[in-house]
């Protein structure tokens, strides 16, 4: 069947224009990578164009966040044992034979743990939630006489993964969802010229807590 709005041969680019259309594209995504993702991702500013538009000073925190929780979660691993804050037996029965029935229903609407950790300058410490793959875990911390740098992030079963992470940050609060079997938690550092408190509470789907100093 004959297609009366077929294109003629002369409608159609040329070699030469195809190879000039390549060549732009090119040439656009050169100047993205340069502008935009490497500073913004690597902190690398050849142009000065990212200083301009703030995000140099992204990539910059990106990357010392990153370097500072690989340094300390290995020094971490490889000097120092976990201590659990997990109740002990005997609390876990005292509980259950002393609270009443309507003590438990106002207990199971709050926190289930709370930990305060206290941090000098240029201390970190790390406080992981040993979770299931789904399981979902509320959190909300707070970084009382000063801000902290923090990286919200997990490992096990092979694998590693960020969440999320800030620098200077007062505080942060929401659903923390495992995304595999492992443990899953927040690594603070205080970048403050005094001392500050961290004030970690949680509750959800967790069999342990761990923290590390």
């Amino acid at each position: 069947m004959y297609n009366s709005d077929r294109p003629n041969n002369d409608e159609l680019p040329t070699t030469k224009q195809l190879i000039r259309s390549t060549f732009i594209a090119l040439l656009a995504a050169v100047a993205i990578l340069i502008t935009i993702v490497l500073p913004s991702e690597y902190g690398i500013d050849p142009t000065g164009i990212g200083k301009g538009l703030g995000l140099t000073e992204m990539g910059e925190i990106k990357i010392q966040l990153e370097q500072e929780a690989e340094k300390d979660h290995s020094l971490i691993k490889s000097n120092q044992q976990p201590t659990y804050a997990v109740a002990s037996f005997f609390e876990q029965i005292f509980s259950t034979l002393i609270i009443s029935p309507a003590a438990a229903q106002t207990t199971s609407s709050t926190w289930t743990d709370e930990i305060k950790l206290e941090l000098t300058p240029g201390q970190g410490a790390e406080i992981k939630l040993v979770m299931k793959e789904g399981g979902k875990a509320e959190y909300s911390w707070v970084s009382e006489n000063g801000k902290a740098n923090y990286d919200l992030h997990a490992d096990g079963s092979g694998k590693s993964k960020s969440y999320k992470k800030g620098r200077g940050v007062p505080g942060d609060d929401g659903i923390l969802e495992a995304a595999f079997n492992g443990s899953h938690g927040w690594f603070w550092r205080n970048r403050d010229k005094q001392t500050i408190t961290i004030i970690l509470r949680v509750r959800g789907e967790y069999t342990d807590i761990k923290k590390y100093l």
